[in-house]
């Protein structure tokens, strides 16, 4: 019996259904169980990087939870009090995670499925968002929140991939506060965002000196377009710097279509 057909089953002891749950009402099953605290147990291994330990726990439908910089014993107890489940030592997956986590940090294509069905649909959306933000560039969390037609809950986009319970494998790492400065970083902290973002091939020396001096966005004087600082490389001669959507609209810029930075009026 997989993870649905056992959650389906101790939902239906739960619930006392008068006939067994079909197949095609699983997700709707597991929705309401996450409701009533209840979550299906997982399986979990430990895989060596060059970040250190990393403990990863799955489902039949993917990764579930990622920690790094923890004890076995710290790893558990996390899990337990972000998913209220049990978990059960299981190394035989471990060589394929460890190939992946590899690939990964050397900035190979992994193919790893997540699990984000015990998040909430904002928190899955949220983190969704940022899974599409490219290797060594950054966006602002109110970038995400007005891509998932939220612009008001910056904070609460903060706050849930503070929560992201599969760090790396949703890059989270890539979100930096409005200000342009890294922020904070739920698996390590500063430190290693930052290693993680230089491991990418992102410039950091110049995006926190920009930061420093309150510039926001980058424009090319040949395209009159501004743009994220990382979404594209702009030659020197070409670069122009702006405070703000506003200024950039005021010297005749426009919003770039593909990192899609506020415009003035937004």
């Amino acid at each position: 019996m997989n993870d649905a057909e056992a959650l389906a089953t101790r939902l239906h002891a739960l619930l006392g259904p008068t006939e067994p749950p079909r197949p095609e009402h699983r997700q709707g099953l597991r929705e309401r169980l996450l409701q009533a605290g209840e979550v299906p147990p997982l399986r979990y291994t430990a895989v060596e990087t060059a970040l250190g330990t990393i403990f990863i726990a799955s489902s039949d439908a993917g990764v579930a939870f990622l920690d790094g910089g923890s004890t076995e014993g710290e790893f558990l107890a996390r899990l337990q009090e972000r998913f209220r489940c049990t978990a059960r030592r299981d190394d035989g997956d471990a060589p394929r995670l460890q190939q992946a986590m590899d690939r990964w940090l050397a900035g190979q294509s992994v193919r790893l499925k997540v699990d984000l069905g015990r998040l909430t649909p904002f928190e899955q959306a949220v983190l969704a968002q940022a899974g599409r933000i490219g290797r060594g560039k950054v966006r602002p969390y109110s970038w995400i929140a007005r891509e998932i037609g939220h612009p008001k809950a910056v904070r609460a986009v903060g706050t849930a991939l503070a929560r992201n319970p599969v760090p790396l494998l949703v890059p989270c790492h890539r979100v930096v506060a409005g200000t342009g400065q890294i922020g904070n970083y739920s698996m390590g902290g500063p430190a290693v965002k930052e290693r993680l973002l230089r491991l990418e091939g992102c410039d950091l020396d110049r995006l926190q000196a920009w930061a420093n001096q309150g510039l926001r966005f980058q424009g090319s004087r040949t395209t009159h377009i501004y743009c994220y600082p990382t979404c594209r490389h702009i030659s020197p001669e070409h670069l122009v710097l702006f405070h703000d959507a506003a200024e950039a609209t005021a010297a005749g810029y426009r919003p770039c279509r593909v990192c899609r930075p506020p415009a003035a009026h937004a």
